[in-house]
Order: structure tokens, then sequence, then C-alpha cells
């Protein structure tokens, strides 16, 4: 199964790489992570693996995450008309996922953030709800984009929000 989504954000493409680079951040809009931790690597490195956890309603997730690209290496002085990437394969029991994430400048005040999403299953049941309910995916990866952008644009913590 494989999608795209996209949502514009009201920050210069540098601000929004560093703020989706830096881990400390990722608590505040990532909704439903329990733990984002290297397990070999330096964090968002390309190579670098990491063991994350999500919490999903009562169902607990645990994967490994591994960054296959991230361009440019330094996010501090992006010239102009690059597209930055940010690109990782998670693996968890029964599933795999490829992120392919681009960060365009869409003005010199906004960025465009397409997510492009493939997933594979080896489990019938996943397989199954995939086929049957591929909207559940995309909306998921929309939730985390305007959750994100909410965090950019206005300082708004997820762990603080009433839904």
């Amino acid at each position: 199964m494989k999608y795209t989504v996209s949502i514009e954000i009201a920050l210069p493409r540098e601000k929004v790489a560093q703020l989706l680079a830096d881990p400390a951040h990722m608590p505040k809009w990532l909704r439903g992570l329990v733990l984002h931790e290297p397990i070999s690597g330096e964090h968002g490195q390309v190579g670098t693996k990491s063991r994350v956890v999500m919490q999903m309603g009562n169902q607990k997730m645990e994967a490994t995450e591994t960054i296959t690209r991230r361009e440019p290496a330094d996010l501090r002085e992006i010239p102009k008309e690059t597209v930055v990437h940010f690109e990782r394969e998670i693996v968890g029991k029964g599933m795999w996922n490829a992120a392919r994430e681009r960060l365009i400048e869409a003005g010199p005040e906004t960025t465009l953030w397409e997510s492009e999403n493939e997933y594979r299953f080896d489990r019938l049941l996943m397989r199954l709800v995939a086929l049957m309910m591929p909207g559940a995916f995309r909306k998921q990866s929309l939730r985390h984009m305007q959750d994100f952008k909410a965090f950019a644009e206005q300082g708004k913590d997820v762990r603080e929000a009433k839904d």
C-alpha cells in the first residue's frame, strides 16, 4: 500500500527541517510516541538504527527504524531550491514501512511537507485491514503532520491535548 500526504507550514524550510530533525521535540508532536532511542549511530544520521515504541489506544507497537537518507546533512544553511529529504525504514512484527519526507520551499516563510509512505504486511489480518481501510493509514500520517504543524507554528504539545 502506497500513499502521499502533504501540508503547508508557515515557517521557513530551514526552521521546519531543524525542528523535525531534533529528537527532543518528537514527543511534543508525534502522538503516541512512548520511546525513540538510538541502538546504533547518532540520532537522525544515515545508517542510525533506533528502537521505536508507539502506543495506539490499548495496542503497543515496537519497531526498529533505520535512517536511509538525509539530505543535506547540514540543516543550518540549506541552499535555495534544494529539497530537504528525510527517509527511513521501519520494521516491526509482520510490518515494513518506508517513509520518504520532502521539505520544499513554497515561499520565503512557507514550507511544503510531502510525506510518501509505503507499507507491506506479512500477516493476513493486517493485509486485509490495509485493503479494507487504506484511509486509516493516510489519516494517521496526516494527523502526525497536523500535530507537527501546530507544534512548529504555535508551540502546541500533543501531550497536553484533550482528544
